[in-house]
């Protein structure tokens, strides 16, 4: 048995905003319950306090079974962790407790070679053990292999940060379904997978016996694997949970005939209290005249006291007003020109052109050189002139190439990063960040910033620090600032990968007015289709073009 039941969670941020409001629900045992809502409701502090990473305000959280978490973090790790510290995140708290004092006793025989280290090096191998240590090294294996085709031996002191974030994802993701807890968290597990290993996980889930609660924004990923989905509808005080007892092919029409109920109710209520109150100040009136109309006078403050303690009905849930407005400009005919370009160990040369108004998706597995192609146009291609400069202050790594790419007369590109890591960005707030404007951009007067973070629906998190947002009002920031900065080329690693549904419509329909080149690298099923042409990376090292999306190229091949 396997099971979470949220009941009456509240939850307040720290300047007092309540976050969460009587989140109630459940998750049966074995289901595939998926979580979604607009970005900024709360979803990942859910998960955080079911986790027990932090505490709500009120409420209880109940559950059954041995619980594994992804967190969100997988996919963007950029520190010093190796592929043995992910696959250790996962992992039961005694084993992943018993690995760490493996790693500290390790360094501790590194630095003072005496009997006390040796005997604690000792038995920390013993625990190590005694927790399954040498069993689940057997799992990782398979594991190693499955997720990046290389055994556990070759690849445990690997540095995360080399993998790519659909690798990172994989690994962590295929440790947890063949781990043994029988309860999963997985927030956001289709971010950053490449189509074939989004289907891996539509599988996965599908086949699993463990109960599975997850964040999801991938239309496809939850009309295929989610039998029931629990909305997170945001409210005035706070996010309230809606729960639809079927599958995302019936979802969109449910939650439609919800609300039409909630505003037909509201509607009927609304009339009954102005009747209500029309008959009290009528017998008010008459009860200054009539001493016998005091009776009814007291009697329908009565009725309408009693009224208003029932309360109106459930309030209609606050629908987002996101309105992207990319702008854009004319450009030379021939955008981008690539000739015998290739990304040094990662794709074999190519050459290709992009004309001003195409849309492109890049498609292809991970690690197969996509994101490295965009950042290589980022920086102006091959030996750019000042007008090919980025329009913002984005720290973009070399890319290492042999051949040419050039870019057109009066192509400025912006580049939406993957990550969302922008330190030029750190420590600042959105109308902080919008006011002061930078090289590429103007600042904007308090009142013209508020109103840019209002179409974008970040009104609310003016103050907030741009690192304190969840990914899709990150997500959403970044592309407001491509709005902002003159882009004539634009540059999306991944645009959709933590943008809620309503937020992700909004950029489709950006793109559709935007002036301009579109090159968006991708693995969103649902947003490929809006794309006119196909650049693909293909499993043998070519890249060639098509006009349909390729979904089925397998990991590029390679020495690993």
């Amino acid at each position: 048995m396997a099971h979470i039941d949220v009941s009456g969670i509240d939850y307040f941020l720290s300047d007092g905003t309540q976050l969460l409001n009587g989140v109630t629900f459940k998750v049966p045992d074995g289901t595939k319950t998926a979580l979604i809502g607009p970005n900024g409701t709360g979803k990942t502090t859910l998960f955080r306090i079911i986790a027990g990473d932090i505490t709500a305000d009120d409420g209880v959280i109940g559950r059954s079974g041995n619980m594994g978490i992804m967190r969100q973090f997988v996919g963007q790790v950029r520190d010093e962790s190796t592929v043995r510290d992910l696959l250790v995140s996962a992992a039961p708290p005694a084993l992943a407790a018993a690995a760490r004092e493996v790693d500290q006793a390790e360094l501790a025989m590194m630095e003072h070679d005496d009997e006390p280290t040796q005997m604690r090096y000792a038995q920390a191998i013993v625990d190590w053990g005694d927790a399954g240590g040498y069993d689940v090294e057997t799992v990782w294996d398979e594991v190693c292999m499955a997720a990046l085709g290389l055994p556990y031996d070759r690849a445990q002191h690997r540095a995360a940060s080399s993998l790519s974030g659909g690798e990172q994802k994989r690994l962590v993701l295929e440790a947890l379904f063949a781990g043994p807890n029988d309860l999963l968290l997985l927030d956001e597990p289709d971010n950053y997978l490449d189509v074939p290993g989004k289907r891996w996980l539509e599988e996965k889930l599908n086949e699993s016996s463990k109960t599975v609660f997850f964040i999801s924004h991938d239309r496809e990923l939850l009309n295929n694997a989610a039998g029931r989905i629990v909305t997170l509808e945001p409210g005035i005080n706070g996010a309230s949970a809606w729960i639809h007892g079927g599958g995302f092919g019936s979802y969109v029409e449910a939650r439609a005939d919800r609300n039409a109920r909630f505003e037909e109710l509201r509607k009927r209520w609304d009339e009954e209290h102005i009747k209500l109150k029309e008959l009290v100040n009528m017998y008010k009136n008459k009860a200054a005249f009539r001493s016998d109309m005091a009776n009814r006078y007291h009697a329908a403050q009565t009725r309408l006291a009693k009224f208003l303690e029932a309360g109106p009905p459930e309030a209609l849930p606050i629908e987002q007003n996101v309105q992207m407005r990319l702008r854009g400009g004319r450009t030379a005919k021939r955008a981008i020109v690539a000739e015998r370009l290739e990304l040094t160990g990662l794709m074999k040369p190519f050459s290709t052109e992009v004309w001003f108004g195409d849309r492109v998706g890049v498609l292809g597995s991970n690690g197969s050189g996509k994101s490295h192609f965009l950042r290589l146009l980022a920086t102006g291609g091959t030996d750019p002139d000042r007008e090919h400069l980025p329009v913002s202050d984005v720290q973009i790594a070399e890319v290492p190439h042999e051949g040419t790419v050039k870019l057109g007369a009066r192509i400025r590109p912006g580049f939406f990063a993957q990550t969302h890591v922008r330190p030029d960005l750190m420590g600042k707030t959105l109308l902080e960040i919008l006011h002061r404007g930078d090289e590429h951009r103007s600042g904007l007067g308090r009142e013209a910033a508020a109103g840019a973070l209002d179409g974008y629906g970040l009104a609310g998190q003016s103050e907030q620090k741009y690192e304190s947002l969840s990914g899709g009002q990150q997500a959403r920031f970044q592309i407001l600032l491509l709005q902002l900065s003159g882009a004539t080329l634009l540059l999306l690693d991944e645009p959709t990968d933590n943008l809620d549904l309503h937020s992700a419509e909004a950029l489709e329909r950006a793109i559709d007015h935007f002036e301009g080149t579109v090159l968006a690298v991708t693995h969103d099923r649902w947003f490929a289709r809006t794309f006119d042409r196909f650049l693909v990376f293909g499993s043998d090292g070519r890249v060639y073009e098509s006009p349909e999306p390729v979904w089925d190229e397998k990991r590029v091949d390679r020495a690993r």
